[in-house]
């Protein structure tokens, strides 16, 4: 009788999981049969968060910073299937799907990541714009275009948190609307970007000041209306008129995750072993938003996109590992900088011992983030488009 074909189920194509698929298609399985790989995802198309920003001034287009899964998993032998996780029964391991069959599955990977949270205050999942998927991108075009387009004396802008989000949003939203916007950065905290370092958050300062972006710290969001916000500052509250509110604070895990029987810390993420793998359950790892992950040396690891880059190695590795018998490695997470888009043609970095922002900095982040992208063909495809794209717009004027 023939063995069974072991299979790998990935949940969540964001940075962990389509990494992690990508990574596991190129390990070598000459000792073991090849795994059928499965990467299932709500969306049809991956998205280089990151770079969201950049589609709303127009620097970047859809395609190249959100390709389709087909296309990406081409000549992979990873197989996408589209379609939203309506459960998971850990004890029959298999993955339970809205509108279509199941998914049985010898190891799981749970990399679901984050939603945003819209229910911290009164009105914001009604009227504010959260900013994490092409969705929310498209849904504040259009209200940006309405507004652009209405014979208002000022578009007033309000943004929720002052963390990278909603620097880099306050900066990019500045250098599309002009003089005819009017910002403002609502922070809960003493300081914008609390755990970036002092050059980047000086740098950012800079940034928002030349771009008459109003800062106020220490302020709390009492509630959102249809066209006001209500802060409060110093035990005073205020009600401001605003055109739009986006909010960028708050991550909170998948309702899926939380109704899972594995232990999770008091944000609802699942807590790991530095293997990534879920405390008493070997078969399943867990990486990204949703994983309470300490690394090999006992450290917390922060959830960001470039940790969630570096554990999708570690998990591939990993579960190569279980099923070909090797020794699993502990995640070592590698603090490579950090990188912020601050405006067209303006962004700041510090890593490695460099220091840049402005213009130059704003190049090396887009060489950075283009070796980043998820394979060689994209790379090539979107590299060509910006070499070439700046020469056929410098022609055609």
């Amino acid at each position: 009788m023939t063995q069974p074909t072991t299979r790998i189920c990935i949940l969540g194509g964001g940075f962990g999981g389509l990494y992690t698929a990508l990574r596991l298609g190129q390990l070598p399985w000459e000792t073991t049969p090849k795994p059928e790989i499965i990467l299932v995802d709500q969306s049809d198309r991956f998205i280089f968060s990151p770079l969201l920003y950049e589609l709303l001034t127009g620097e970047l287009q859809t395609w190249e910073i959100a390709p389709p899964y087909q296309e990406l998993l081409q000549g992979t032998g990873v197989r996408f299937h589209q379609a939203i996780v309506s459960g998971i029964d850990i004890d029959k391991q298999r993955v339970q799907l809205q509108d279509s069959p199941g998914i049985s599955y010898d190891r799981l990977v749970l990399a679901l990541g984050g939603e945003t949270s819209l229910d911290l205050v009164p009105g914001a999942t009604k009227y504010a714009y959260p900013f994490r998927n092409l969705t929310d991108v498209y849904r504040l075009e259009e209200r940006l275009r309405i507004l652009e387009a209405s014979n208002a004396e000022k578009i007033r802008v309000a943004i929720v948190g002052a963390g990278y989000s909603g620097v880099e949003l306050a900066c990019k939203l500045a250098d599309r609307i002009g003089e005819k916007g009017r910002f403002r950065l609502i922070e809960i905290s003493d300081q914008i970007l609390r755990t970036s370092p002092e050059f980047n958050r000086e740098a950012a300062k800079k940034a928002l000041d030349t771009r008459g972006v109003f800062i106020d710290l220490e302020t709390k969001v009492v509630s959102i209306g249809e066209d006001t916000i209500s802060l409060e500052y110093k035990e005073q509250i205020d009600e401001i008129p605003v055109d739009l509110v986006i909010w960028t604070v708050g991550t909170k895990v998948s309702p899926i995750i939380k109704t899972l029987p594995l232990q999770q810390n008091q944000r609802g993420q699942i807590i790991t072993t530095p293997q990534l793998q879920v405390l008493e359950h070997p078969e399943i790892f867990a990486l990204g938003d949703l994983a309470d992950c300490l690394d090999a040396e006992g450290k917390q690891v922060p959830a960001t996109a470039q940790v969630a880059f570096q554990q999708a190695d570690y998990t591939a590795w990993n579960i190569w590992a279980s099923l070909t018998h090797r020794p699993l490695l502990p995640f070592r997470y590698q603090q490579l900088g950090e990188m912020m888009a601050l405006g067209v043609d303006n962004a700041t970095l510090t890593g490695l011992g460099i220091k840049l922002d402005g213009s130059l900095a704003y190049i090396a982040r887009r060489l950075a983030y283009l070796y980043r992208l998820p394979t060689l063909d994209h790379q090539l495809k979107v590299g060509f488009n910006w070499l070439v794209r700046p020469i056929l717009e410098t022609i055609s004027k």
